[in-house]
């Protein structure tokens, strides 16, 4: 105790000392300079150098700024985006330490555009020095290439991508649509047409169309080709004008089809089938063998070296109800499917005959006495297939379902609004498209399209969907039910369909856009 309190006696404060400024006679702490802030400034600016005038060229039919030599940028008044080019177009801003940098607000038809910079540079024997200035951006407007292309003539275009699929239906498309949407692929496209087996896209530029490609074949299962046509050739430059064409073709096996694979395939995949259901359809097809519960996933390649039609597709399929389930303990795919045996009835053939159908089924999970499935019906459909004849001795099944039906249940809401929406392309549709028979299968293709998306959720991972403004009363959004009632989609997945507007008295919060950057 003696000890510490001898310390404490002899403790000195310390103070910092002072010096006076050698120009303005100032008392203040002394700095590498010696000098105070406010006679440095008038010694030294360190803006000198920078720029305080920059003059961007602006497209005002797409919104976009050139960023030299011949790229477009996109960008909104104030946004982070517009700050990250106007920083850009800076010259020797690498010569002084950014600190910070945010918008001053200025009148949107003003053509001016000020940008407020917080600097640092060392000066005088290393004294940092701290000064901010204003940068004006003086707007002109220039209309891009592909704008100015697309006002003298709306239809030039230099390459065009053909979607075909030869099926019966639209979900397909439908589903193709949401996810290009989601991914913003076809942000290019100069225009976009709907003609009868598929939707043409028209591009600007070869690469666009040729990001295109790559981004359907990363997508669905496709194949392709392409070809040139030659337009104009100048022989003094020896310079030549192609149009471009690529016609890529889906495979036509769609979600929930039956397939009887070739003999050759079977073999290939492990003498799996030959009657498969196609579970999943992305870059490649997830074939499931329901009496056996195994499965293989087929990518473009392997298909199209030994391509193969659907044996029944969806358009066929026909509701049953189960009388009765017997659970067998075979479980696979991750526990999302389990063999039983079930017996079941056509819905159609009540009160006309008592025909009941036993087959093997991989929807035992799902399935209890009284519930509707949807199947095909083996039993009474003329199947017309040279596949299937060569298999010697090949008993079929009855009946081979496919998935639990809601459909009596969806009855009772058909026609009002859901709690979702999709967006859509902005597509011309050609005028032999527009027949009343077409109009209808397409509403009704649409309609089953959104029943897929509430009952799976894998399917919707890859689509973007949005709040209902319309539809009022939230309560009724609800997450994945029991079975009782059909599956709808949970909250929590939905985003806000927001709509950004410029807030004319509001200031950007430099510190905000700095992190941004």
């Amino acid at each position: 105790m003696a000890q510490s309190y001898a310390s404490n006696m002899f403790e000195v404060a310390h103070t910092v000392g002072t010096v006076l400024c050698p120009m303005c006679g100032v008392s203040m702490p002394p700095n590498p300079a010696n000098i105070c802030v406010t006679c440095l400034r008038t010694q030294v600016d360190i803006t000198e150098g920078l720029q305080k005038s920059v003059t961007i060229l602006f497209c005002p039919d797409c919104s976009s700024y050139l960023q030299p030599p011949r790229t477009w940028v996109k960008a909104q008044l104030e946004s982070k985006e517009l700050l990250t080019f106007c920083l850009k177009r800076l010259k020797n801003l690498n010569k002084v330490r950014l600190v910070d940098a945010g918008f001053v607000w200025t009148e949107p038809h003003s053509k001016r555009i000020k940008v407020k910079l917080k600097i640092q540079k060392e000066v005088m024997h290393g004294a940092i020095m701290e000064q901010r200035y204003v940068v004006e951006y003086v707007v002109e407007d220039h209309m891009c290439d592909s704008c100015s292309r697309n006002a003298a003539n709306p239809d030039q275009w230099v390459a065009s991508v053909q979607v075909r699929q030869k099926v019966d239906h639209k979900r397909t498309f439908f589903y193709l649509e949401q996810v290009i949407l989601k991914h913003s692929a076809a942000s290019q496209a100069i225009n976009i047409k709907q003609i009868h087996e598929g939707v043409d896209f028209f591009f600007a530029s070869r690469s666009h169309a040729l990001k295109f490609v790559d981004f359907l074949g990363n997508v669905v299962p496709v194949r392709g080709r392409h070809d040139k046509q030659l337009v104009s050739h100048d022989p003094k430059s020896n310079h030549y004008n192609y149009k471009f064409t690529f016609s890529v073709e889906i495979c036509p096996v769609c979600k929930d089809d039956l397939i009887c694979l070739p003999q050759k395939a079977a073999a290939a995949m492990g003498n799996i089938g030959p009657l498969v259901l196609c579970q999943r359809v992305s870059n490649s097809l997830l074939l499931l063998d329901p009496q056996s519960l195994r499965s293989v996933f087929v990518d473009a390649t392997q298909y199209w070296r030994t391509p193969y039609k659907s044996l029944l597709t969806s358009r066929q399929l026909i509701e049953y109800v189960v009388l009765d389930v017997e659970p067998e303990h075979t479980i696979a795919g991750n526990g999302k499917f389990a063999l039983a045996q079930v017996q079941v009835a056509r819905v159609s053939d009540f009160g006309k005959n008592d025909l009941i159908f036993t087959s093997k089924t991989h929807l035992a999970h799902l399935l209890n006495p009284g519930d509707h499935a949807l199947g095909y019906d083996l039993y009474g459909a003329n199947l017309n297939d040279s596949e299937l004849d060569k298999y010697k001795n090949l008993v079929l099944p009855d009946v081979v379902l496919v998935k639990k039906s809601y459909e009596e249940k969806r009855q009772k809401r058909r026609g009002k609004p859901r709690p979702w929406k999709l967006k859509n392309l902005p597509m011309e549709v050609d005028v032999v498209v527009k027949g009343r028979t077409d109009e209808d299968k397409r509403i009704n293709d649409y309609e089953k399209f959104m029943d897929e998306l509430e009952e799976d959720p894998e399917l919707r991972a890859n689509v973007a969907l949005y709040r209902n403004a319309e539809y009022g009363e939230q309560s009724d959004i609800g997450s994945m039910t029991d079975g009782e009632e059909p599956p709808s989609i949970p909250i929590e997945e939905l985003l806000a369909d927001l709509q950004l507007e410029e807030d004319d008295g509001a200031a950007e919060n430099v510190d905000e856009n700095m992190e941004d950057i």
